[in-house]
């Protein structure tokens, strides 16, 4: 755990922050690579990645906020002051499905104003959405959040003291559900890469993107630590808001697979 890698006065650069940044250069760089090969403009693609980056955090941040309303309740202006009450500059506290949500909606909107190959861009993006994951969840464990229950397995880790992981679970070793989602993003991401590469039909790439996430994120959801269950008595099972979300994108892209294959539209490139 290291979440803050150096500080210049009062500015503190956070590992999250860092390896947020990295994911979105490492896309930007794909999207515009696979655009020329479809013949998609690379304009077109680089301003939608800043739109789609710009919608993402203020989505995982609205998410954050509305899930952890109590942090934030007596002070509203921390949701948006970088200013942190805690007397460090930079805003801390992301929601991943926030963030997806928020940023497809804001792409979906964008690519239908400049009429470009709709689903053929959103396959673009599947892949460089995984890899994001990647670097993003290697923030998460850097920065103590997103943490797992406990763990009886010899691949369980161990939060230093002062952190959130210890104040729960004290010595106790803990799921390390960050760097499973680490590793499942770079293996959807190879996947998806090597799908691209063979004949497939338009927005394939997508409904395969959706399908797998929500698959994985229901399942992991499983190990996660949260405050409190959404629906803890239902099945037997403790469920979260996340897991809702994730039981929604999986029905939304099966549905998608079946009707763009029926559809049958060749990817381009």
């Amino acid at each position: 755990m290291h979440p803050e890698l150096f500080k210049i006065g009062p500015i503190v650069v956070r590992a999250y922050g860092v390896m947020l940044f990295i994911s979105f250069i490492a896309g930007l760089f794909y999207v515009r690579y696979k655009a020329k090969i479809k013949d998609i403009g690379q304009d077109f693609v680089t301003n939608l990645s800043f739109l789609v980056i710009f919608a993402g955090i203020l989505g995982a941040r609205l998410f954050y906020v509305f899930y952890h309303w109590s942090e934030f309740s007596g002070n509203l202006l921390d949701i948006i002051n970088p200013f942190g009450s805690g007397g460090t500059i930079g805003i801390a506290g992301l929601n991943l499905y926030g963030g997806l949500i928020c940023a497809i909606g804001a792409g979906v909107i964008y690519i239908k104003i400049k009429e470009a190959p709709f689903w053929d861009t959103l396959d673009i993006y599947a892949p460089p959405i995984a890899l994001g994951t990647f670097f993003t969840r290697i923030g998460c464990f850097l920065n103590g959040c997103c943490f797992g229950k406990t763990c009886d397995h010899p691949w369980g880790v161990h939060f230093p003291e002062h952190s959130i992981p210890y104040a729960i679970f004290g010595e106790q070793a803990i799921h390390p559900t960050q760097l499973y989602m680490s590793l499942y993003g770079l293996a959807l991401f190879l996947v998806l890469h090597y799908l691209d590469r063979k004949n497939h039909f338009s927005g394939m790439l997508f409904a395969i993107f959706l399908i797998v996430e929500a698959f994985f994120r229901f399942v992991i959801e499983f190990v996660r630590y949260y405050e409190e269950a959404m629906f803890p008595h239902l099945f037997g099972m403790e469920l979260t808001y996340n897991h809702l979300v994730a039981a929604i994108l999986f029905v939304l892209g099966w549905a998608l697979f079946f009707y763009l294959k029926k559809h049958n539209q060749p990817a381009r490139g």
